[in-house]
């Protein structure tokens, strides 16, 4: 299905000054990571890690932030499974935040440590955030968390939609509303937008955000906005750090909507209040 309504503007890749650098991650796949210049004999970073997308747009979105920021991309192809067998093992994400730092001071000439670490994952990408959560020291290693339009699970029996009586698979989404519930107390930061398409053979992100606010007791507040990029904000819900923003939009070119919105939807996540960053 194409929509032609609504904008869908899209970012134009432009050259950024800055260091890129590649190194073997999950999979023996590349993990495409940027750092911004000017940043010789500098020892502390933020560092954005984004799943799923081309590495050029979260870089834009990086180099947007007041802070000085590292972004290490990873892609894994399609389908979340993907991205959460590759780091179900605890010590892939370790090895990408040692690697991530090894490179970065390559480039500085000192050691490097990272303050404020924020996950972001679009569409299938969601997986290797969920996974990377469900370990306890990564849980209370991350700090913030980006979703855009990807909190997927399965229905219960498999394909069996709500209106045909069937339920959400949940265990793909405890990690996340653990995470969205530590956000709402203000020790996280959490932003999760979602589109109005329904893919039939799993559940849609409007089911498991409907999902995830009644287990955190939340309700949503009918608003009608502009959002980035010609989006159309329709709904959205929020406490402490945490925040979820509905958008109109059914068909693939809503989907992509979200992933073009980056630059403003991260600069949004670093200002929504959260527990002190790491000195």
């Amino acid at each position: 299905m194409v929509e032609r309504t609504r904008a869908h503007e899209r970012l134009e890749q432009r050259a950024l000054p800055g260091t890129a650098r590649a190194f073997t991650g999950p999979a023996g796949r590349p993990v495409d990571l940027w750092i911004p210049e000017g940043v010789v004999g500098r020892d502390t970073f933020d560092l954005v890690v984004h799943f799923h997308g081309a590495s050029w747009l979260p870089t834009q979105a990086v180099a947007g932030l007041p802070r000085p920021t590292i972004a290490a991309v990873v892609n894994l192809g399609a389908g979340s499974g993907g991205y959460h067998r590759a780091f179900a093992e605890p010590a892939a994400f370790d090895s990408l935040l040692a690697r991530a730092a090894h490179e970065t001071a390559r480039a500085t000439g000192v050691p490097v440590r990272f303050t404020r670490v924020t996950l972001v994952g679009f569409s299938a990408g969601h997986g290797a955030v969920r996974a990377i959560l469900l370990d306890p020291r990564h849980l209370a290693r991350v700090d913030a968390v980006l979703l855009l339009d990807g909190m997927h699970t399965s229905y219960l029996p498999d394909r069996q939609v709500l209106a045909d009586g069937g339920a959400l698979d949940t265990t793909n989404l405890t990690a996340l509303t653990d995470f969205a519930r530590r956000a709402t107390r203000g020790a996280k930061a959490m932003l999760i937008t979602h589109s109005e398409i329904f893919p039939g053979t799993f559940a849609s992100t409007t089911e498991t955000a409907d999902w995830m606010l009644a287990a955190l007791d939340l309700r949503r507040t009918a608003v009608l906005a502009w959002g980035p990029r010609g989006m159309q904000q329709t709904s959205e819900a929020r406490r402490g750090g945490f925040t979820l923003l509905g958008f109109a939009g059914n068909s693939a070119p809503d989907h992509v909507d979200h992933l073009h919105a980056l630059p403003e939807l991260l600069a949004l996540l670093s200002n929504i209040p959260s527990a002190p960053q790491r000195p």
